[in-house]
C-alpha cells in the first residue's frame, strides 16, 4: 500500500508539472460574484478573486456572532485531491469560527494549474515572493482583509500535505502579513525545486536538507506542526525539519519541554514545546501515534482525516488566537511569539 501511495503522489506531481508546462486549453468557470463585503454571520460562500496575479476560486466562513467586530482571519490550504469544501468539512474548522470567533478563507486550486489541485510548492517560482501562488494566496489575503474589514494583527495561515507545505512557504516569504503558521502532514521549506527533489524530500525528510540560507532570506514564525507516525506518503522525519529551520533562523538557544498522552479517542501522542530562554515560544510539534497521512482528530465528513487523533484544529487555533502582531501607533511591527 505504502509503494501505492507513493506511485499516485508521484503521478499526481507530476501531473501539475506537466500541465504547467504545456499552454492548458482555455476554460470558462462558471460566474461566481466576489465578495463585495463580510457577508451574514453563519454563512459559508462561494467567490472569486481575479487579479493581474491569477484567479482564484475560494470559499468564506464568517461566524455567527456580531457583524461589527474586527475578526481575526485563518487561511486554511487543501492538500492533493481536495476541495475547499473538503477541507471545510474534515477539519470542523467553521464549527471552532463560531465557538471562538474568527473568519475563515479556503482557497481552492484550479485543475488548470495542476490537474490533481496540489499547490505546486516544489517549484522555485510558487516558493519565493512576489511569485507565483504565494502572491496569489498573500494578495487574496488581502482583499479579505480588506473587504470584510478583519484584524490585520490577528492573520494566519496553515494547511494539510501539499496545502502544509505551501502554508509554510507562503507564511515564510510574508511575515508582515501572516502572524503564525499551522502545518499538518507537510514539509517545512527546503532546498527543493523539482519532482524528484519532492518526492525524495516527502520520502526521507528534510532535517538534514533544510535550506541552508534560511537565516538570511527568510523569516521564521511562530510555528505549530502536527504529523502521523504512520504517515506513507510524506514521511514522519519531515517533522524535524521544523526545528533545523528553528535553529539556523538564529543562533539563539533554544529550550524544549516533552510532553505524552493520550487522547479522547485512544491515540497516544508527542508533544513538543521548543521555546528560547526568555520564554517565547516558536515551535510547538505534535507526533500522533498510529496516524496516517490524515487530519488529527477530524471529521469524517472530510477526506484523510483520522477522529481517533488529539484535534489539530483546536490546537492550532489555540496557538494562533495566543498571538497577535504588536501595534505601535496604528503600525503594524514585527511578530513575537508568546506564551502558550
Amino acid at each position: 500500500m505504502r509503494r501505492a501511495e507513493r506511485s499516485i503522489l508521484g503521478r499526481i506531481l507530476a501531473s501539475g508539472i506537466q500541465k504547467t508546462r504545456a499552454k492548458p486549453p482555455k476554460r470558462h468557470p462558471p460566474r461566481i460574484p466576489p465578495v463585495e463585503g463580510r457577508p451574514q454571520p453563519g454563512s459559508f460562500v462561494d467567490g472569486r478573486f481575479d487579479s493581474p496575479l491569477g484567479r482564484l476560486a475560494y470559499k468564506l466562513y464568517t461566524p455567527q456572532g456580531s457583524a461589527r467586530r474586527r475578526l481575526p482571519l485563518v487561511v486554511m490550504l487543501h492538500g492533493c485531491a481536495q476541495s475547499a469544501a473538503d477541507l471545510a468539512a474534515g477539519t470542523g474548522m467553521n464549527e471552532f469560527a463560531d465557538e471562538r470567533g474568527f473568519l475563515v478563507l479556503y482557497p481552492q486550486q484550479s485543475t488548470s494549474a495542476n490537474l490533481s489541485r496540489c499547490w505546486n510548492w516544489h517549484r522555485p517560482s510558487d516558493q519565493k515572493r512576489d511569485s507565483g501562488e504565494p502572491a496569489l494566496i498573500a494578495a487574496l489575503t488581502r482583499h479579505i482583509i480588506s473587504v470584510c474589514k478583519a484584524n490585520p494583527a490577528r492573520i494566519y495561515i496553515a494547511g494539510i500535505s501539499a496545502g502544509g507545505a505551501a502554508a509554510a512557504i507562503i507564511a515564510s516569504a510574508y511575515p508582515e502579513l501572516y502572524v503564525a503558521v499551522g502545518v499538518h502532514s507537510g514539509l517545512t521549506r527546503g532546498n527543493v525545486s523539482t519532482l524528484r527533489g519532492a518526492l525524495s524530500t516527502m520520502r526521507r525528510g528534510t532535517g538534514a536538507s533544510a535550506d541552508p540560507d534560511h537565516k538570511a532570506t527568510q523569516a521564521t514564525l511562530p510555528t505549530i506542526v502536527f504529523h502521523g507516525d504512520q504517515d506513507s506518503v510524506v514521511h514522519p522525519s519531515n517533522l524535524s525539519g521544523f526545528l533545523t529551520q528553528l535553529r539556523l533562523s538564529s543562533p539563539r538557544s533554544i529550550i524544549s519541554r516533552v510532553e505524552k498522552g493520550r487522547s479522547s479517542g485512544g491515540r497516544e501522542f508527542t508533544r513538543t514545546v521548543h521555546r528560547y530562554a526568555n520564554g517565547k515560544v516558536m515551535l510547538e510539534d505534535w507526533t500522533v501515534h498510529g496516524c496516517g497521512h490524515a487530519w488529527s482528530g477530524g471529521r469524517t465528513a472530510g477526506s484523510h482525516t483520522d477522529p481517533a487523533g488529539p484535534d489539530a484544529s483546536r490546537a492550532m487555533m489555540r496557538f494562533f488566537l495566543a498571538r497577535k502582531r504588536p501595534v505601535d501607533g496604528g503600525r503594524r511591527v514585527k511578530s513575537t511569539g508568546a506564551k502558550p
